[in-house]
C-alpha cells in the first residue's frame, strides 16, 4: 500500500530538505548579524547598556531602585484596577446588548396579528426603531478609535454637568463603551450561529424568546466564543495604557514621570521593562485562551457545527424545568 501523501504538494526529497535546512541556518545567522550591527552595536556605542541607566531598574543596591519600583507598582495597581472594572462592566453590558439585539431581531419579525391593526403597526414600528437605534449605537462605538472615545467621555461628561470625581471612571466608561459593543457582537454572532432547530424546539416546549435566549442560546454562545472573549479581555488590559491622555496615572504615565525625575533619563530601559511585563501578562492570558480553546475543541465534532451534536443532560433538564414554569 502506498504511503499516504498530501494532495496539495509532494513531500520534499533529500535535496530539497538540505536546501531548506541550509536556507534556515543562513536566515538565522543573518537575523543575528542584523540584530547585532543594527540594534546592539548602535545602542552599545551610545552607552545604553551601562548600569547608570539600568541600575534604577535592575540593581537593588541602587539608591533609587526601591522608589522606582514603588512607583511602578502603584502604576501597575492602577492599571489592573482600571482593567478589572472595564472588563466586568464590558462583559455585563456586552451580554445585555447581545441579548437585547437578539430579542429585537425576533420581535421585528412578529406581525402581531392577534392585536388591533393600529396597535400592531405601532408595535412593529417601535421594534424596528429600537432595532435601528441599537445597530447605530454598535456601529458608532465599534468604528470610533478607543482613544477618541476615552477623550470624548472625559471631555463631554463634565461639560454636561456629570462630575464623577475620580478620573478613573472616565477611563472605565470609555473602555466599556468600545469593548461592550465588541463583546456584544461576539456573543450575538455566537447565538445566531447555533442551529435553528434549538430555537424551534424551545418554542415548541412553550419557552418565551427571552427564556430561549437566557437558558439555551446564551450559555452555549459563551462556551463557544470563550476564546474570542478572553482575547478581547487582553485588548482591554492593553487599552488601559491610553489613560495617559486624560492624566490617569496608570503604568505608562508613571513610567514617563520616573524617566523625567531621574538624573540620567532612561526611556529605553524603563519602557523595555514595562513592555516586558505587559508581554508576560498578555502572553499568560493568550495561553489561557489557547488552553480553553483546546479543551472546548475536544468535545466538538470535526464536521458540521461547532457544538456537540446532542445537548447535554443538564441542558435538557434545564429546558424541561423552564418549560414547566
Amino acid at each position: 500500500m502506498k504511503d499516504q501523501q498530501t494532495v496539495l504538494y509532494d513531500a520534499p526529497g533529500p535535496r530539497a530538505r538540505r536546501i531548506t535546512l541550509i536556507g534556515s541556518i543562513v536566515a538565522v545567522l543573518l537575523i543575528i548579524a542584523g540584530g547585532y550591527f543594527l540594534i546592539y552595536k548602535p545602542l552599545d556605542d551610545k552607552g545604553q547598556f551601562s548600569m547608570d541607566l539600568w541600575g534604577p531598574l535592575i540593581d537593588p543596591n541602587n539608591e533609587v531602585f526601591p522608589l522606582v519600583w514603588e512607583r511602578l507598582g502603584e502604576g501597575f495597581k492602577a492599571t489592573l484596577i482600571a482593567a478589572a472594572l472595564a472588563i466586568v462592566s464590558s462583559l455585563v453590558m456586552g451580554t445585555a446588548l447581545a441579548v437585547l439585539r437578539i430579542q429585537l431581531k425576533s420581535l421585528v419579525k412578529r406581525r402581531y396579528e392577534d392585536l388591533a391593526t393600529p396597535l400592531a403597526y405601532l408595535l412593529r414600528g417601535l421594534n424596528w426603531f429600537l432595532s435601528a437605534v441599537s445597530r447605530i449605537f454598535v456601529e458608532i462605538f465599534r468604528g470610533l478609535p478607543v482613544v477618541i472615545t476615552i477623550f470624548f467621555v472625559a471631555s463631554a461628561l463634565p461639560d454636561l454637568g456629570v462630575d464623577l470625581g475620580d478620573i478613573l471612571w472616565y477611563l472605565v466608561i470609555g473602555l466599556t463603551l468600545y469593548n461592550m459593543v465588541v463583546i456584544g457582537e461576539i456573543l450575538r454572532s455566537g447565538m445566531e450561529g447555533l442551529p435553528g432547530g434549538q430555537r424551534e424546539a424551545a418554542e415548541a416546549m412553550g419557552l418565551s424568546p427571552f427564556q430561549t435566549t437566557r437558558m439555551i442560546l446564551l450559555p452555549q454562545a459563551f462556551r463557544i466564543m470563550l476564546p474570542a472573549l478572553i482575547s478581547q479581555l487582553v485588548v482591554v488590559l492593553k487599552d488601559t495604557s491610553l489613560g495617559f491622555i486624560i492624566s490617569y496615572e496608570e503604568v505608562l504615565k508613571v513610567s514617563t514621570q520616573i524617566i523625567q525625575a531621574l538624573d540620567d533619563p532612561n526611556p529605553i530601559q524603563t519602557y523595555t521593562v514595562v513592555g516586558t511585563i505587559y508581554i508576560l501578562v498578555n502572553y499568560a492570558l493568550s495561553k489561557l485562551a489557547e488552553y480553553v480553546q483546546r479543551r472546548l475543541a475536544r468535545g466538538r465534532k470535526t464536521r458540521g457545527l461547532p457544538i456537540p451534536e446532542k445537548p447535554s443532560a443538564a441542558l435538557i433538564a434545564e429546558v424541561e424545568a423552564g418549560g414547566r414554569l
